[in-house]
């Protein structure tokens, strides 16, 4: 991370006293309907380092889309729990 000049830490620190009714909103109407809002859209669950032994044919089809292989294999996985959750919800019900 680059160091801040004493110009730049200065304009933060005026920014970071400023009060609710000093700060000029007139370009950011309120808003008054929430009902077309994402619940959890900007939701990120915490990550923590894991080791894995997949096999390698696996490991090497997620590497063919390029980048991100881990990520493609958490979203794989997550997919994969939420559909178990839904099933498992179902069969609560029923039963």
């Amino acid at each position: 991370m680059k160091k801040l000049v004493s110009a730049r830490k200065r304009e933060i620190a005026a920014i970071a006293a400023k009060t609710d009714a000093t700060i000029d909103f007139s370009d950011m109407p309120e808003v008054l309907d929430w009902s077309d809002a994402e619940v959890g859209k900007f939701y990120r669950p915490t990550k923590r380092p894991v080791t894995i032994r997949l096999d390698d044919d696996v490991i090497d089809w997620l590497k063919s889309y390029g980048r991100g292989y881990q990520t493609k294999a958490n979203m794989l996985l997550r997919h994969a729990m939420e559909a178990n959750q839904q099933t498992t919800a179902k069969t609560r019900k029923t039963a």
